[in-house]
């Protein structure tokens, strides 16, 4: 497939759906992480977000209300909608790879003309407090790229009309010295079949092949798509996958000083296996993927 030239973009955020808030917020916080205020969205889903110092987060996602969120989905909320189907399918884990967007509708029409337009644009605000009493009024335009025939993951293009405060304050500091994001890792049985989906979304059109998947270089992050046996080897985890089509496995984190993680970590009882120079936590309910954690190069 071609595509136009473009520089690669930036990942701005991982969706994560999640059965609870509250579990999603005591589980993220004994891993050391400081979770942000909940917040609702206009169409009856909540988040409550972990943010980090490289301008990534965490979006764990639950259902706050589930008459509006069937409306919204009727409606036509695309957002909503894949969200429903992914619970149905999966229940927790990792739905999304949002990228950061200049021109959200420019996103949307090259999504629609390489054959990916997962369908119409969507554009909200919602009211966003920080734990020092700021409000700000966020607001968003998102364009959505899928592949019919993965129907447990997407990508989409957001564009902040209201930027957010770049001095988040306590917000970015973490208990685990967690700094930012390094590798989102999906799976797939033949993850090549998927490499135009990432292409797009990612913009990037260098793509590694290797004995065990694939791996495009997002402008502030790397994007894994690996066999099943490729995670195993990787991670030493086992995917739960069934059937065909790229499923979120692992979000892989960069850190300031891994033992100060460790520490972090057996302090509050997390199990977890050191594999080389990294940490990896087992999937829980609140955190539906393999967390890795490895020391900033």
């Amino acid at each position: 497939m071609e595509t136009e030239h473009q520089a690669p973009r930036s990942i701005d955020h991982l969706v994560l759906p999640v059965g609870s808030l509250d579990v999603a917020r005591a589980r993220l916080s004994a891993l050391g992480f400081i979770v942000a205020a909940d917040a609702i969205h206009p169409f009856g889903t909540e988040n409550a977000c972990v943010f980090f110092a490289d301008e990534t987060y965490l979006e764990p996602l639950a259902v706050a209300s589930r008459e509006d969120c069937e409306a919204a989905a009727k409606a036509g909320n695309v957002f909503v909608a894949r969200d429903q189907a992914f619970r149905f399918r999966k229940g927790e884990g990792l739905s999304a790879i949002v990228v950061k967007s200049d021109d959200a509708f420019a996103d949307d029409s090259r999504f629609r003309t390489q054959g990916f337009g997962a369908g119409d644009m969507l554009e909200f605000a919602r009211l966003m407090r920080f734990p020092d009493g700021r409000e700000i009024n966020a607001a968003f335009k998102l364009a959505f790229a899928a592949d019919l025939r993965g129907p447990d993951f997407f990508l989409f293009a957001c564009q902040r009309i209201n930027a957010l405060p770049r001095d988040r304050g306590a917000l970015l500091v973490h208990d685990n010295g967690v700094v930012g994001i390094s590798r989102v890792v999906l799976v797939e049985d033949n993850p090549s079949d998927f490499q135009y989906l990432l292409e797009l979304g990612l913009g990037q059109r260098d793509v590694t092949a290797h004995s065990f998947g694939i791996s495009l270089v997002a402008a502030n992050a790397t994007v894994d798509a690996l066999t099943p046996e490729g995670f195993t080897a990787h991670f030493g985890g086992v995917s739960s996958r069934k059937g065909r089509g790229l499923e979120g496995a692992a979000v892989v984190f960069h850190c300031r000083d891994i033992g100060v993680t460790e520490a972090c970590l057996a302090g509050n009882a997390i199990a977890y296996q050191k594999l080389g120079a990294r940490l990896i936590v087992a999937p829980a309910p609140g955190q539906g993927v393999l967390f890795v954690f490895e020391e900033q190069a």
